[in-house]
């Protein structure tokens, strides 16, 4: 393992955290994708399949940011456990109901519900800034490492979620997603050692975290990039299945992963000194303009080749993002801040998997491909017109020494007398801030 990466692990317990939130994200990019696949070949309407797999994200971008405040309040383990196994449940319901030939609504019903998914890798991200928080080289590397499992996921998971349901049957991928997430999470909250400390009540500050101005344009740029990836994966199994190779979606998306993966590698290793806000905005153009060679590929493999270069911009330009996630949002709530751009990825995998559906029904996989060419655009067009508020704002003397204060939290200080507190200049309340995506 190259260097940075050989000193992350130095600390007792992060590859046991690791493994297991590695086992437990499995179910990201297995779910979406296996419910698509399950529907399809079922009922053999995409339409529905993509309505399924924006509803899963709807949910998830609703429920996930109070997981993840509860989180920040109470503790992994005491919030993790029973959200966790509702969504199980639900998930459960799904498949039967699907198996069952029940109704649209009721299918519709128990997506609603399996939303309640809690963000894996968020935590573990967090576990990674307990125990990094005074090394920020460190702690990029650990940034950049855990964009690397989370695309070694999406290479793994969509094999296995379209690989199960083609070959065994069709409800395998999803039902095999759900038995990771079990596994993962009660394996991940065990390890109480590297669990965070809950910030207590009066850590944070009124309000969500939502209100920070810079945060609000990485939610937005983001619900366009998450439409990217939704589309992709939805055109892309219905591409190969009119080549008639469906089973090949899922090494055709890995590819995809595979170049991300790659990008994440490289990107981990090096130290940056330039402003993130222009890293990141470069990154958001890059993925827009890689749509483009897709609207011209005819067969699989070139598909396969023009995914791998367009995954290439992705991992750093997330990584990037917790960075300025950091930088816009207060330090008691940086895990619910997270979560707002994993929402923001949410929302976007939901629209752009439904308009997909809806175009492939209507006019082919190959019109199909529109989409998210089209969500890149909007992702370019929000982040240059946000960009202002995401540069850095001159620090003032008693906001900190570490560059992460926003203007809401030197607001909250002015309007105390003496600047002591809870939220006083530096203080994390005696923990590591928690910090998850």
């Amino acid at each position: 393992m190259p260097s940075p990466y050989r000193a992350l692990f130095d600390t007792p317990g992060t590859r046991s955290f690791t493994a297991a939130g590695f086992l437990g994200r499995m179910t990201l990019s297995m779910t979406s994708i296996g419910i698509v696949t399950m529907v399809s070949l079922i009922t053999g309407r995409y339409g529905l399949a993509g309505a399924l797999a924006a509803t899963v994200a709807l949910a998830s971008a609703v429920l996930s940011p109070q997981i993840s405040r509860l989180v920040d309040r109470h503790g992994q383990r005491r919030v993790l456990r029973p959200v966790t196994l509702v969504s199980a449940a639900a998930i459960a319901g799904l498949l039967l109901s699907a198996q069952q030939g029940w109704p649209d609504w009721t299918l519709f019903v128990f997506t609603a519900c399996a939303g309640c998914v809690p963000s894996v890798g968020s935590m573990v991200r967090a576990r990674w800034a307990a125990v990094h928080h005074s090394s920020p080289r460190l702690l990029h590397a650990a940034y950049s490492w855990e964009s690397i499992v989370d695309e070694a996921c999406f290479i793994v998971g969509p094999i296995l979620s379209i690989g199960l349901c083609t070959s065994w049957f069709p409800e395998a991928g999803p039902l095999l997603a759900t038995v990771f997430l079990v596994a993962g999470v009660f394996w991940l909250t065990a390890q109480r050692a590297t669990e965070p400390a809950p910030h207590p009540r009066a850590h944070h500050a009124q309000g969500s975290a939502l209100r920070s101005r810079g945060l609000q344009v990485l939610v937005v740029t983001f619900v366009a990039t998450g439409a990217i990836f939704g589309a992709t994966d939805v055109v892309t199994l219905a591409f190969a299945e009119e080549q008639g190779h469906q089973g090949a979606a899922s090494l055709v998306l890995a590819s995809y992963a595979l170049g991300s993966c790659a990008a994440g590698v490289v990107f981990g290793m090096i130290h940056f000194k330039g402003p993130a806000a222009r890293r990141w905005l470069v990154g958001v153009c890059a993925m827009a303009v890689s749509m483009i060679p897709l609207q011209l590929v005819g067969n699989l493999p070139l598909l396969a080749v023009a995914l791998f270069f367009a995954g290439l911009s992705i991992a750093p330009t997330m990584v990037t993002t917790m960075a300025l996630v950091e930088q816009h949002v207060p330090r008691a709530n940086l895990t619910e801040g997270m979560t707002w751009t994993s929402t923001g990825l949410a929302v976007g995998v939901a629209l752009g998997s439904s308009a997909a559906g809806w175009v492939v029904d209507a006019a082919g996989a190959g019109r199909g491909y529109l989409v998210p060419a089209v969500a890149g655009a909007l992702a370019a067009a929000v982040a240059f017109l946000g960009y202002r508020r995401l540069r850095p704002a001159p620090q003032r003397e008693g906001t900190g020494t570490d560059g992460r204060g926003t203007e809401d939290d030197r607001q909250e200080q002015d309007s105390r007398t003496d600047g002591s507190g809870p939220h006083g200049p530096g203080d994390t309340g005696g923990q590591a801030p928690a910090r998850l995506a």
